[in-house]
């Protein structure tokens, strides 16, 4: 979508605040925004870190994403792919919150080791250092400063120090932002973000004015009276003026709505406003596309006094010109353009007119490729993004459908680009045909022909999105991860707004997954057979993708068919190795032309889609079946034992399947119960199986009133027999519920726990034998122990104490420190307690396994 459409109140949604929020702003001309805390401690940690933009990522409600909640020196646009990320996802910014750990990538080359899926997206040279935020004791999100692979080599403490002042300050201020009635200890879980990105320019030099007109703008009612020359340079007519800021707001770029508003808070703490930049609407050039027009505001306050209004008295400036500057363009013998940052054209000298062939009117507040037919292929759009997000020079030659050749050299800085275009003969080794784009060389690319009508330019990157879905698509392992991948990589590449994605399943159409539908709307769709007059259902049987430009088009195709708020759609079928898998159904909430590089990179797409849907089809059918045996194995409920109070719990981990070898058991014996709990190693079907195999060896050896070394050893010996290859640790404690005595084994296993009837824990020092499965002939030492009344005893697996990142022994005290301060009362809920860290984990390596015996 391009940027100009975007929704222009986007920031002032309710996704564009954090909750919560104290009294006291009214004075300070702080309202309550997210940029309110964010804007100052980013431009001073660009500046530290000597960098040339800066993002801020907010983690969303659901706690699944990262939003891309502020940006500055780079456009918005070029970062549309990025503005939300998973939490879970193999990213820069997604790692550094995960790990809580400042992250540094000095170049492409350490990103691209590291990181192959976001280089994919962004395959342009750059720097990046990602550093992650608190608030209330925990992550909450992550800065992000951009720096140029060109600068002097940064080592990563001195990054980290560089970065440490404006995090610690952006911190404070999301603390204050969102601290309420509650209190500060719960201000992190109110800092979150939903909406799009706000924008935020960097400093910049005032511009000499050329056309001036005057506003006053009441700051307690947001009324405001403009004379005739500001409504001029604002696209308005006295008579479609409404009188009030919201109707000025709507004529103003959505990326630099914060420059607009922030001259209530200049003037409020200063009594003035200084040279603020931002970009309104501009349609003078006739042609029906939106263009913009830079402007600045300059001002000081009047009134404020007890009773009266505060006034700012304001001067709209035309930016547009710069008189001098031009004139001394005008007589250079090259073309002389200027770019903002998202590409669009703020200046041409005479020359550049010229030498493109259009007209300053026509290029004026739009993308050259846009106007110029033969700069439409994406390699010259691409060098710009490479100019932009690397801040190097960046150079490329491209053929008029004339014949002739024309050099460009682009010059970016952080506001946009200065460029340079000039005549040239035809590159050596190049035929004649052949256009070039290099920032470092001259490389043969596609032939140059202009099309034989406008059509919507294809946009550069297309190429990028399939090499980055398919990277993304690699990890992702059941249906869901699959479509999840699917919807946040499709919708915004390519700017759509509602996706679905169905299955077939015998003879009749499913619903997989949605996003952006009215709710109900695809209701009627449910189940409808293959002979149906839809076109999703056509294109599956067809096996050709069909794409529908406006409502008229489809609404001819299908007469009747039910029709949303969309204007455009593309129907893609999903084809597995010749295997009919689904349908993808993508909308447009604008008018859209599909061009063929479009349609290409698309149906593409679709094809990579079914290839990962049908894999991850089959691995969650072989999941289920591995679930069904694992649940057949673990006991379904624990015996009722006179004295004793006991609960289990199971998590399986979030690596590989979704099954593995931990299980608990409690058997009565005749001189009391049996309590274990055991690990086999990996995550398999074979690993539950010998699972299933121990935990059947282990019941009956305690049945048969075994002493609780001799029931180790023997299963010991029966593991090693199995020649399975696997390897198992066990915790076996026999306990008379009568007097509270008990025996402990423990082969190679994490030691129990034991929470004394005063709430102290103590971790049990049992001796221990190697783990099972090693040695035929292991010896497994007996430890006595003494339960007093009001005990509970907690045995587990080592996925409750490892994490990532952290030593077992740190694990193991957290748990310890836990059971001690949580109340004994109900040991469901102890339980719960214990393993509520474990469910929170988004990386769970191994599974977990509890058992908790309450001796009363």
């Amino acid at each position: 979508m391009d940027e100009a459409a975007a929704v222009p109140d986007g920031p002032r949604s309710s996704g564009g605040r954090i909750r919560g929020g104290g009294d006291g702003r009214a004075g300070t001309g702080d309202t309550g925004r997210i940029e309110d805390a964010l804007t100052g401690p980013l431009v001073q940690a660009v500046r530290d870190l000597g960098g040339y933009g800066g993002l801020v990522y907010l983690r969303s409600r659901d706690r699944r994403s990262l939003v891309l909640a502020m940006v500055t020196g780079v456009p918005r646009s070029l970062l549309k792919s990025w503005w939300r990320v998973p939490v879970g996802g193999a990213l820069p910014m997604a790692e550094a919150y995960r790990r809580d750990e400042t992250l540094w990538l000095p170049d492409e080359r350490a990103t691209m080791v590291r990181f192959p899926h976001f280089t994919a997206g962004l395959p342009y040279s750059f720097g990046s250092a990602h550093q992650p935020l608190r608030a209330g004791g925990e992550p909450v999100g992550v800065l992000v400063v951009l720096r140029s692979a060109a600068r002097t080599p940064t080592d990563a403490e001195t990054v980290a120090l560089a970065l440490r002042p404006a995090g610690r300050d952006m911190e404070e201020r999301l603390g204050r932002l969102a601290a309420g009635p509650s209190g500060p200890g719960s201000a992190a879980h109110r800092v979150e973000y939903d909406g799009e990105p706000v924008g935020v320019r960097l400093p910049t030099p005032a511009v000499h004015p050329v056309r001036v007109g005057l506003v006053d703008w009441d700051l307690d009612t947001d009324r405001c009276t403009p004379d005739d020359e500001a409504l001029a340079l604002l696209g308005l007519g006295r008579a479609d003026f409404g009188g009030t800021l919201a109707d000025i707001e709507a004529r103003v770029s959505p990326d630099d709505l914060h420059e607009l508003r922030a001259c209530r808070h200049d003037a409020l703490t200063h009594g003035r406003v200084r040279s603020r930049h931002f970009r309104v609407r501009d349609e003078s050039a006739g042609s029906g596309e939106t263009g913009y027009r830079p402007v600045e505001l300059w001002g000081h306050l009047v009134g404020g006094g007890a009773g009266s209004a505060r006034i700012l008295v304001a001067a709209l400036v035309d930016a547009a010109g710069g008189l001098t500057a031009a004139e001394a363009a005008e007589r250079l013998p090259d073309g002389i353009f200027s770019l903002d940052q998202d590409g669009r054209l703020t200046y041409a000298n005479r020359r550049c007119e010229e030498l493109l062939g259009r007209g300053r009117e026509e290029l004026l507040g739009r993308c050259p490729w846009e106007v110029v037919t033969w700069l439409r292929d994406p390699a010259y759009e691409d060098r710009y993004r490479a100019a932009m997000l690397s801040q190097e020079q960046v150079s490329f030659l491209v053929r008029r459908p004339d014949g002739n050749w024309l050099s460009f050299v682009l010059y970016p800085d952080v506001h946009g680009l200065t460029g340079r275009v000039s005549p040239t003969g035809a590159p050596t080794g190049v035929e004649p045909g052949y256009a070039a784009g290099s920032a470092v060389g001259l490389v043969p690319g596609a032939a140059v022909a202009p099309p034989p009508e406008p059509v919507a330019a294809a946009r550069a990157g297309a190429l990028y999105h399939v090499v980055q879905m398919a990277s993304v698509l690699t990890e992702a392992v059941t249906v869901r991860d699959v479509c999840r991948a699917v919807s946040e990589q499709l919708l915004p590449a390519f700017g759509a707004r509602e996706l679905a994605l169905y299955t077939v399943r015998e003879g009749r159409m499913y619903l997989l997954w949605e996003s952006g539908y009215p709710e109900g709307f695809l209701t009627p769709f449910e189940g409808v057979t293959l002979d149906t007059q839809l076109p999703g259902v056509h294109a599956l049987t067809t096996r050709l993708p069909l794409f529908f430009e406006s409502p008229e088009d489809l609404s001819v195709a299908y007469p009747g068919i039910a029709l949303d708020r969309m204007n455009a759609w593309a129907f893609l079928p999903l084809i597995a190795s010749g295997h009919p898998v689904g349908s993808c159904i993508l909308g447009w909430d604008t008018p859209h032309r599909f061009t063929a590089d479009e349609r290409s990179a698309l149906t593409a797409l679709s094809g990579l889609a079914a290839q990962a849907l049908e894999r991850a089809r089959l691995y969650d059918a072989e999941s289920a079946v591995a679930r069904g045996l694992q649940e057949g194995l673990l006991p379904h409920r624990l015996p009722a034992v006179e004295g004793l109070r006991t609960a289990g719990r199971y998590l399986p981990g979030t690596q590989g399947m979704a099954i593995g070898g931990d299980w608990y058991d409690v058997i009565r014996t005749g001189r009391g119960v049996a309590l274990i709990i055991g690990d086999v190693e990996g995550h398999s079907v074979g690993a539950a199986a010998v699972m299933g195999q121990l935990r059947s060896a282990v019941h009956a050896f305690a049945a048969s009133e075994r002493p609780p070394q001799e029931v180790i050893t023997h299963t010991n010996r029966l593991l090693t027999e199995l020649e399975s290859d696997a390897f198992a640790t066990c915790c076996y404690v026999e306990l008379d519920p009568r007097g509270g005595r008990a025996l402990a084994v423990r082969a190679g296993h994490p030691p129990p726990l034991l929470r004394h009837p005063d709430g102290h824990a103590e971790t049990l020092d049992l001796a221990g034998g190697v783990m099972l499965g090693v040695q035929p002939d292991a010896v497994y030492p007996v430890t006595a122990l003494k339960l007093a009344p009001g005990s509970v005893l907690a045995l587990y697996t080592d996925g409750l104490v490892e994490r990532p990142g952290s030593d077992i022994e740190t694990g193991i005290e957290q748990v310890r420190r836990c059971l001690a301060d949580t109340s004994a009362d109900s040991v469901e809920h102890l339980a719960d307690r214990l393993m509520r860290t474990a469910r929170r984990a988004t990386e769970r390596p191994d599974d977990v396994a509890l058992l908790l015996t309450a001796y009363r």
